[in-house]
């Protein structure tokens, strides 16, 4: 998990501040990875493309992710840390610079894809350097905390994005998302110590996770379960729409779903402790269920389908934060492989999810966008129960 030659873990004060600017380097990731379906109908009138066009911006640079995340892993393991983390958000706000300038679909499309390659080092990087800042009994809750980034991107930064990109427009929205970036960049390189180094990545890692079973069994949740969720994330806005949603109700409902994310996560963080990772991930993977069957049988009522979000949302950051912390404890010494795989497992999912919510979305058959991802949820819940009885080897 850790070089010998590492500073030891920190502690007080200083490892707060670090702590919390990697969290904010995870919610810079976050709304750069899922902020098109902030702002699709915004993307897609200035742009001049359809609807599921804007929404392929999500499923394409999911599988530029899928791919990068692994394959950075390797080429940068036993790099140090601190370098890699302040570059990676670095080249994030370029890419958004020059996402904000692009005169065209193909040109923004090809930003995307250059800034999301950078942004693959940085979700694994955080998760073992986070490890790294404390002391054994303290790493399935110093991750947990590191990756509420991604929650309060949702909570907070897709709806502002929303908001924005009604006021101002798209191009500005990205601009501010860069100025973002840039406050990120600035605190991680005051707070977070050098000297940092996991373990290198090397070909036979892969092939050693590959037969660990515990890790395979997560790897397959964490697809089913984010699948299930980008069925509708990627469209929920023009979904919420087609059910007689304002503008300003799908930025509320994308609040509701973000602070309910983030509020599972903080309770994830507590729960973890006496009840362990696996009833605590499954708990919030039953909750993320529920949620899914409300919003699916009660499309239609932008009520029900708000209760339904609220639902489905406390699950979704605190499920994923508790997969980290089992995939850390199942192969400790590949902590950083593993979590990479996990980090492209969750964009392969996204690819998958957002692919066929746009082929049923165009087709109208919103009813089976959300029975779909309930299926999907459901054999999530599946396999979690086998890893009960699973082994490491």
């Amino acid at each position: 998990m850790t070089d010998s030659t590492n500073p030891p873990p920190l502690s007080g004060r200083r490892l707060q501040l670090a702590q919390i600017a990697l969290m904010l380097g995870n919610f810079m990731v976050g709304i750069s990875v899922a902020g098109p379906a902030a702002m699709l109908g915004e993307l897609a009138l200035g742009l001049d493309v359809s609807i599921q066009s804007a929404g392929m911006l999500i499923a394409y640079g999911a599988v530029v992710l899928a791919l990068g995340s692994p394959l950075m892993a390797w080429l940068t393991g036993g790099m140090e840390s601190r370098t890699l983390l302040i570059g990676s958000l670095l080249a994030l706000t370029l890419g958004h610079i020059a996402s904000a300038l692009a005169p065209n679909y193909e040109t923004l499309l090809a930003a995307r894809m250059v800034m999301l390659v950078a942004a693959a080092i940085y979700t694994p990087q955080t998760a073992s350097t986070a490890a790294m800042l404390v002391p054994l009994k303290d790493r399935s809750t110093a991750i947990a905390f590191v990756f509420l980034g991604w929650p309060l991107a949702m909570s907070v930064g897709l709806p502002l994005m929303t908001f924005f990109a009604a006021q101002l427009g798209w191009r500005p929205t990205l601009a501010i998302v860069a100025g973002v970036g840039a406050v990120c960049c600035t605190l991680l390189a005051l707070t977070l110590p050098g000297g940092l180094k996991g373990q290198p990545v090397s070909l036979l890692t892969w092939g050693l996770l590959a037969r660990n079973r515990m890790v395979v069994l997560l790897l397959l949740i964490t697809c089913l379960q984010v699948s299930g969720q980008f069925l509708v994330f990627t469209f929920m806005g023009p979904l919420l729409e087609r059910a007689g949603a304002s503008a300003h109700t799908v930025g509320l409902c994308f609040a509701i779903y973000g602070i309910m994310a983030f509020v599972g996560s903080v309770i994830a963080t507590q729960m973890v402790r006496p009840l362990g990772a696996l009833l605590t991930g499954t708990i919030f993977l039953i909750g993320m269920l529920l949620g899914a069957l409300v919003w699916t049988f009660g499309f239609g009522s932008i009520a029900v389908m708000a209760i339904g979000l609220a639902l489905w949302g406390l699950g979704i950051a605190a499920t994923n934060s508790m997969q980290q912390a089992r995939l850390v404890a199942a192969a400790p010494s590949m902590a950083g492989a593993s979590i990479a795989l996990n980090t492209s497992a969750i964009y392969v999912a996204q690819a998958v999810g957002s692919g066929i919510g746009g082929f049923l979305f165009v087709r109208g058959m919103t009813d089976a966008i959300g029975f779909s991802a309930v299926a999907f949820l459901v054999a999530a819940l599946v396999v979690m129960a086998m890893t009960r009885g699973a082994v490491s080897k």
